[in-house]
């Protein structure tokens, strides 16, 4: 790998001079005119059972998550940290946020006053909120305050003891999976470090640079290579460490600024005098919050203050990523390794779409409009530098983590949901393209229109997932008039029949057109030939949203799909020996902890029994989530867990992700606005809710009775009111004849 150090000083010599002081900064306009709902936020929530929640500052969508690293390590540490622990390895400026892998965890800070590698902290001494987090760290006496911008973090350090202090640039620490490749550190002059660090890990070549800035000026500076101390002020090696040293008085503060980019060191300046030009904490503080409470007043509601603590906290959660991944001029690093300039969009990062198809990416079609042209175009650009559309993309890397094609549902939708800023040809071309490729699986579903379980490792979630991808090519096909290509996909949509064994009324491998894999348990999750991803049949066998009335069918009808749903919620089994910890949040063989499950409740309004949605989603509602540290059933999945709380909780949810529809259920709020584009609102009204009235009775729609148990997306966008009158017992008249159903595509 090339060393950029020497390249980046001339450049970032001419920049540092730009450095502007607090006086000659003026001060943002008030924006007190924001509703406060960070006060409703509670970052702790997720942070302990198996949530995996990031815990620190940033700002919506940011490259930055800045926050605390626990020494511990493990599967719930995969965010670095979980409020079962008690120490700090330090501060680190990457973070991932609910994920079942570790990674990341760039770029590791600790202010320590002795030769400590790590402090000790109390729960009691934190201070948490979007974009603020604080410590203290009592045996250094050292209070921590940490802020963040897009790409910059702000690092504010208070220390009660006079005399000298040290603080740690670690680069050989990483959380998870993650390891160094190679790092490199050089103080540039006496307030500022500058360095990368290449890393391996779940991201096979991750690429960081990093410029810091201290409001102080250095004392003394060492390196170390590991164990190894050099006597050098710049050093490119494996796994270093640099320490800065400081002559600090009584409670003095010491403050850095370290900017991070993915294409170089004078970019990682350049975004910090971009975004964070001064040395006024509170400001950026400030600023930070805006930014949160301006996200978050989207949606402002009505409800318990408890609804509200668990309504805001989800909303906050699904904000974190897709995040950031390029620098404030526009350029950024392809999946190719190559640099771009001037893309016209924002490149984005962290798209764990297996989870975030469900529910996350179509939230994001009502509450963040403006930014699905970036996310398009990301993934437009992601295929065009590897050839198909992303799968788990992580930091200019494809994981093809989980199975399936989730990145078509989300082009797919954008496009029949008629938003704009992107090529829809090229969009197409890449749908089609990913689509019709051998790997992963889909040269069997060309060949068979199956994939046999003795052929590949979970076969069934994988063509169930292919089955939905191919759905959305096919709905997308014939949007655009490709009248070919919709009969063919189409038909591969239809796939999902193929896994069906109408004698077991299960999905299950099956090894040819004539068998099936024995033998066969559907209470089995995980075994070494497992036909299934982080579940079993009992959960798989509901992953057809793209056809619910074909799955009714295949069923034998209402009756016996109604009955087999009910049992699905009751039927207790032994998981497995080797169950994966994903299978959690059960209400029998129903796992809400992972999202296979989290459609399932909604499939009740396609056979007329809207009132046992209402049953199955209010309590889990009420019962698996919570206002506490373990407030989640499972991982949070980088939104997904939480936008399934936003949609339940207003009180519609995007069953199928593609078509443009959101199934009614029960909501949770008393009343709702939604912001919307152009001024527009959509206003949601809920009369007589409480805990015993949770079925509906009654629908208006723009002041009209509407019998109709889902809502379209067109009618949300366009504004309106949505008034819900909510009662003890099921309807008998309320979305329940034939016309009222919802379906799966689009009628003429």
């Amino acid at each position: 790998m090339s060393i950029p150090l020497k390249i980046a000083i001339v450049s970032l010599l001419i920049l540092l001079p730009s450095v502007k002081s607090n006086a000659q900064i003026k001060k943002s306009p008030s924006t007190t005119a924001l509703p406060n709902l960070i006060q409703f936020v509670d970052p702790f929530i997720g942070t302990g059972g198996h949530g995996h929640v990031f815990l620190g500052a940033n700002v919506p969508f940011g490259a930055v998550q800045l926050g605390p690293v626990n020494r511990s390590s493990g599967w719930d540490w995969c965010s670095g940290y979980h409020y079962s622990d008690s120490t700090i390895v330090g501060f680190s400026h990457t973070h991932l946020s609910g994920t079942g892998i570790g990674d990341l965890g760039d770029i590791l800070v600790l202010p320590v006053s002795g030769k400590k590698k790590y402090a000790l902290f109390n729960h009691h001494d934190e201070v948490v909120a979007p974009g603020y987090y604080s410590v203290y760290l009592r045996d250094d006496k050292i209070k921590v305050e940490l802020t963040a911008s897009e790409r910059v973090g702000f690092h504010q350090y208070t220390f009660a003891k006079a005399g000298s202090s040290q603080i740690s640039f670690n680069l050989q620490a990483g959380i998870g999976w993650d390891r160094p490749v190679q790092t490199a550190i050089k103080q540039l002059n006496d307030t500022t470090l500058v360095g990368y660090r290449y890393s391996t890990g779940w991201a096979a070549d991750q690429r960081l640079f990093f410029t810091a800035i201290f409001s102080k000026k250095i004392t003394g500076f060492s390196l170390a290579d590991s164990s190894s101390v050099l006597n050098a002020i710049e050093a490119t090696g494996k796994k270093l460490t640099a320490t800065a040293l400081f002559s600090v008085a009584a409670n003095e503060q010491v403050k850095i600024k370290v900017g991070i980019s993915p294409v170089s060191i004078e970019n990682a300046a350049a975004n910090i005098f971009a975004e964070i030009p001064h040395w006024d904490f509170n400001l950026t503080l400030n600023q930070a919050k805006d930014k949160w409470n301006k996200e978050l007043g989207k949606v402002i509601i009505e409800a318990p203050i408890k609804t509200k603590r668990i309504f805001y906290t989800s909303l906050y959660h699904t904000m974190i990523a897709p995040s950031i991944f390029n620098d404030h001029n526009g350029d950024y690093r392809g999946t190719d390794k190559n640099i771009y300039h001037q893309p016209g969009f924002t490149n984005l990062t962290t798209f764990s779409l297996w989870d975030t198809y469900r529910a996350a990416h179509p939230l994001l079609t009502i509450l963040q409009p403006e930014r699905v042209k970036d996310v398009i175009n990301s993934m437009l650009a992601i295929y065009q530098q590897q050839g198909k559309l992303p799968v788990w993309h992580l930091m200019g890397n494809e994981t093809n983590t989980m199975v399936g094609n989730p990145a078509i549902m989300v082009v797919g939708d954008a496009i029949l949901k008629g938003f704009t800023g992107f090529d829809k040809t090229l969009a197409y071309e890449a749908m089609k393209t990913t689509a019709i490729l051998d790997e992963r699986g889909l040269r069997y579903v060309k060949k068979y229109g199956y994939i046999p379980a003795d052929s590949t490792v979970e076969s069934v979630a994988m063509g169930l997932e292919y089955s939905i991808a191919d759905w959305t090519v096919g709905q997308v096909a014939k949007y655009l008039g490709h009248a070919d290509d919709y009969r063919y996909f189409n038909k591969r949509g239809g796939n999902y029949q193929n896994y069906f064994d109408k004698k077991t009324a299960f999905m299950r491998g099956r090894v040819s057109d004539n068998q099936w894999r024995m033998p066969f348990d559907p209470f089995q999750s995980i075994h070494r030939n497992d036909d299934f991803t982080e579940g079993n049949a009992w959960q798989y066998t509901w992953l057809v949203p793209q056809d619910v009335e074909g799955l009714i069918t295949l069923m034998g009808g209402r009756r016996p799909f109604i009955k087999k749903l009910d049992s699905l919620f009751e039927v207790k089994g032994k998981l497995g020996a080797e169950a994966s910890p994903d299978i959690s949040g059960l209400i029998g063989q129903y796992a809400h902890g992972n999202e296979p499950s989290h459609h399932i409740t909604y499939m009740y309004a396609y056979a007329a029994q809207p009132w046992k949605t209402a049953t199955k989603v209010r309590y889990i509602m009420n019962e698996l989530y919570s206002d506490r540290p373990d407030g989640l059933s499972g991982n949070e999945d980088v939104g997904q867990m939480s936008a399934w709380y936003v949609f339940s909780a207003l009180g519609f949810y995007p069953l199928n992700p593609a078509n443009g529809q959101y199934i009614l259920g029960s909501p949770a709020v008393d009343k709702a606005t939604i912001d919307l584009p152009a001024g527009k609102k959509f206003k949601i009204i809920v009369e007589n809710n409480n805990l015993k009235n949770y079925y509906i009775q009654q629908v208006l729609l723009n002041g009209k009775l509407y019998d109709k148990s889902f809502l379209q997306h067109k009618d949300i966008v366009a504004g309106g009111s949505l008034e819900i009158k909510m009662g003890p017992v099921p309807s008998k008249t309320w979305g329940v004849s034939v016309g009222s159903l919802p379906f799966s595509t689009t009628r003429k």
